[in-house]
C-alpha cells in the first residue's frame, strides 16, 4: 500500500474536479443545441455573472440565472447556433472553442466558463471577434 501525500491527494483531487467542469459544460452545450434550457441551466449558480462583449444592445454583464435566460431568449430570436468542437480544462477553467451561426454568418469564438468548487458555472465570457453580433444586434 502507498500512502499519498497531501500533494499528491490535491492534485488528484483538481484533475478530477477538472474532468467534472469539463463533462458538466459537454452536457450544457449539449443540452442548449437541443433546446433544452432547463438541462443548460442545471449546473449554472444562482450568483451567475455572464458577460457579453461587443458594441451592440446586448453587450454588458448579465447576473443571475434569470438574465441569463432571458438573454439566451434574445438569441434564439434570431436564427443562432452555436457548435462546440474542442473543451479544454484547466483548473476551474473549461474554454470552449465554438463554431457560432448567427443570422447566417458564422464565426469562431471562444466561450470561458469558470466553475466553482461545487461544479456550479459563476462566470461565462466569450471571447472572440464581436462584429457579427454588432450588426445583427445594432444599438
Amino acid at each position: 500500500m502507498v500512502a499519498l501525500t497531501a500533494v499528491q491527494l490535491k492534485g488528484r483531487d483538481l484533475a478530477m474536479g477538472t474532468q467534472d467542469n469539463k463533462q458538466t459544460a459537454q452536457e450544457a452545450y449539449a443540452a442548449f443545441s437541443s433546446g433544452d434550457a432547463e438541462g443548460a441551466m442545471r449546473n449554472i449558480d444562482d450568483s451567475i455573472a455572464w458577460k457579453v462583449r461587443g458594441n451592440n444592445a446586448l453587450t454588458g454583464t448579465y447576473n443571475g440565472k434569470q438574465a441569463v435566460g432571458e438573454l439566451w431568449g434574445k438569441f434564439l430570436t434570431k436564427d443562432f447556433r452555436t457548435a462546440p468542437h474542442d473543451f479544454i480544462a484547466d483548473g476551474d477553467k473549461v474554454v470552449v472553442l465554438t463554431t457560432v451561426h448567427l443570422e447566417g454568418e458564422t464565426v469562431e469564438s471562444a466561450d470561458v466558463l469558470t466553475y466553482n468548487a461545487s461544479g456550479k458555472l459563476v462566470a461565462f465570457e466569450t471571447l472572440g471577434e464581436a462584429h457579427v453580433a454588432n450588426r445583427v444586434f445594432a444599438k
